[in-house]
């Protein structure tokens, strides 16, 4: 499994300053120098023009990504302007809380009857580097895990506890909670998401039962 590691960047506004002299001071050799050391200030001055594409943006609450021709380099989490190696392509990931609602899934029970159930899942990625290569599409990922880990909760508990004391989907709403939020990570795990709350935001038997 990929582990992620701090990128190696730099403040860009030092890195503004930095290329600012080195491109003057280029061309004013390129200018008034004789012919090799004009040849030389001049592939100089071309190198420090294509540092220029370093530049990059990470705003708070997120990441950036870095590889290099298809290696991961590591990932930044300083926020403001920075630079890195303008070859590296730059990915950035949202680490902000999320809320995922599944649509109204048709399950059966434990007892085989036939119910609606749907649920509102809270997450965040915590591992940038996970979340963009373990996966295919990691925020697509989070909704198709969770929606069988409700899929497979509903089916593993009655709607209705038989006895006094057994979990049931209806009446244990604290269990199921910490069941769905549980079931839900285990399958999120290698897509670098943490699941903050799992709660069932819509539960009844399905018309067919209530015959509506």
């Amino acid at each position: 499994m990929l582990k992620e590691q701090p990128a190696r960047a730099s403040n860009g506004f030092m890195m503004i300053a930095v290329l600012l002299l080195a491109q003057i001071l280029t061309v004013f050799l390129v200018v008034t120098m004789p012919p090799l050391i004009k040849l030389l200030a001049l592939l100089a001055a071309i190198a420090c023009f294509i540092c220029w594409f370093g530049f990059y943006m990470v705003q708070p609450n997120q990441s950036a990504v870095l590889q290099l021709f298809g290696r991961y380099v590591g990932t930044d989490f300083v926020n403001g302007l920075r630079w890195a190696n303008p070859f590296y392509s730059k990915q950035r990931v949202s680490l902000r809380v999320r809320n995922f609602e599944s649509s109204k899934l048709k399950v059966n029970d434990h007892a085989g009857n036939p119910v609606d159930i749907a649920a509102v899942v809270v997450w965040k990625v915590v591992d940038s580097a996970e979340a963009v290569f373990e996966v295919e599409d990691y925020e697509n990922f989070v909704s198709i895990q969770s929606e069988a880990a409700i899929r497979y909760l509903a089916s593993s508990y009655p709607y209705e506890a038989v006895n006094e004391g057994d979990i049931s989907l209806r009446s244990s709403g604290s269990e199921i909670t910490d069941l769905l939020r549980s079931e839900i990570q285990n399958r999120l795990h290698k897509a670098g998401v943490e699941v903050i709350e799992a709660r069932i935001s819509h539960l009844a038997y399905a018309p067919i039962v209530t015959g509506k």
